[in-house]
């Protein structure tokens, strides 16, 4: 990139000007992530200064049958297909209720579409959750199993929505999304939940007054064009319901290992490789300018790692995800090697270990706690990247 349109970029960041699916492209093709994480994490410095947030949270994957075969997916099993199962909603709850003395504030609930389950399996299963734990907030289902709940219950999503809502759903999850590019998409996904209807449930969700995430997959066959394409289609749902909260870029994952029963389902991986961490923080950085309207992005570290993790909080990032527990839509695709669970003391060292000051939210964004950021009294002690 040359000296000029680098200034160029730069006058449109610092004066608040809209970057353009062009300016997208150009920052992807830079080569110099120095430049490009220092102006992202100016942007992210000007939301949300020097604070990092996490929630303390329970992924709940209630079952793993599935119909689809996406590409990309180490996840899914088939009816009677070794290791697959589904939770009685009693199960759930008993897994639930384990992290009940750790000040639990969030349950994260997504599963496969199983062909069986009927509809009612899940506002069931929301309502007995709520109970069982009434202070926890209900994040639950991408909008691939509303849409998939229209098929089976013969209801409109927006009267799935208004059902789930009364039995406790606070947010939808942001998953499904992967690429929304279809000259990506009909390659890596294997089910009828394409942009129309993910942002038609999404558009429902924000009328409804729910807050929610967005997700993009990368890292695995798309190009950077198509990156940016997504976040502007997403920017531009933005512009009309304000109701995302939160972008997380999740790193497409391999399928290192699958010893239990010997299958290697991505079918992708024999044409592709992960992402590097340099490309990962050039993902976090783009986004990070790219995103005007979005108020946060999240690192989720149980798909790259702690370590890339922490340097994202430099390059864009002000969200460094939760205690998650048990994720097994990534941990049953990899030996990367993250662990299944960190708890508030280990996001707390890592996050200040980071230069950062730590605030506990809930799902909302609304602040639970905050905590003393790095000791200035320590030797080199870690500071935030400066401009």
């Amino acid at each position: 990139m040359d000296a000029g349109l680098k200034r160029e970029l730069e006058d449109k960041v610092r004066s608040g000007e809209r970057l353009s699916r062009e300016d997208g492209i150009a920052l992807y093709a830079s080569d110099d992530l120095a430049w490009l994480g220092g102006l992202a994490h100016e942007v992210r410095t000007r939301l949300n200064g020097d604070v990092v947030h996490f929630n303390v949270n329970r992924h709940l994957n209630m079952t793993n049958v599935c119909t689809a075969s996406c590409a990309y997916c180490s996840f899914q099993r088939k009816p009677g297909e070794k290791d697959a199962y589904t939770m009685r909603i009693e199960e759930a709850v008993a897994l639930a209720k384990g992290m009940e003395a750790e000040q639990l504030t969030e349950l994260h609930i997504v599963n496969g579409l199983h062909p069986n389950l009927p509809w009612r399996y899940y506002p069931r299963s929301l309502k007995a959750l709520k109970e069982a734990l009434p202070g926890v907030s209900l994040k639950a289902f991408t909008a691939t199993e509303i849409h998939h709940f229209e098929t089976i219950s013969g209801l409109s999503a927006s009267e799935i929505l208004d059902e789930l809502i009364e039995a406790g759903l606070e947010s939808l999850t942001g998953g499904g999304a992967e690429i929304f590019d279809w000259e990506v998409r009909q390659q890596i996904v294997d089910h009828d939940t394409h942009w129309e209807d993910w942002s038609r449930i999404h558009r429902l969700a924000h009328e409804k007054g729910l807050k929610t995430p967005a997700t993009m997959l990368y890292g695995h066959i798309e190009e950077p064009r198509h990156r940016v394409d997504h976040v502007l289609r997403l920017r531009e749902l933005q512009d009309e319901t304000g109701g995302f909260q939160v972008f997380i870029p999740l790193r497409y994952q391999h399928d290192f290992v699958d010893v239990r029963d010997g299958v290697v389902r991505n079918r992708l991986q024999a044409r592709t490789s992960m992402a590097t961490g340099a490309e990962a923080l050039r993902t976090f950085a783009v986004s990070r300018l790219l995103f005007d309207n979005v108020p946060h992005v999240k690192v989720f570290w149980v798909m790259h790692g702690v370590q890339t993790a922490q340097l994202a909080l430099q390059h864009g990032a002000d969200d460094m995800d939760g205690s998650v527990v048990e994720y097994k839509i990534t941990h049953d695709a990899d030996s990367f090697g993250t662990p299944a669970k960190l708890t508030r003391d280990d996001l707390l060292g890592l996050i200040r270990d980071a230069g950062f000051r730590p605030v506990e939210r809930n799902t909302r964004y609304e602040v639970i706690r905050e905590f003393e950021g790095p000791d200035p009294q320590r030797r080199e002690a870690p500071q935030p990247m400066r401009l």
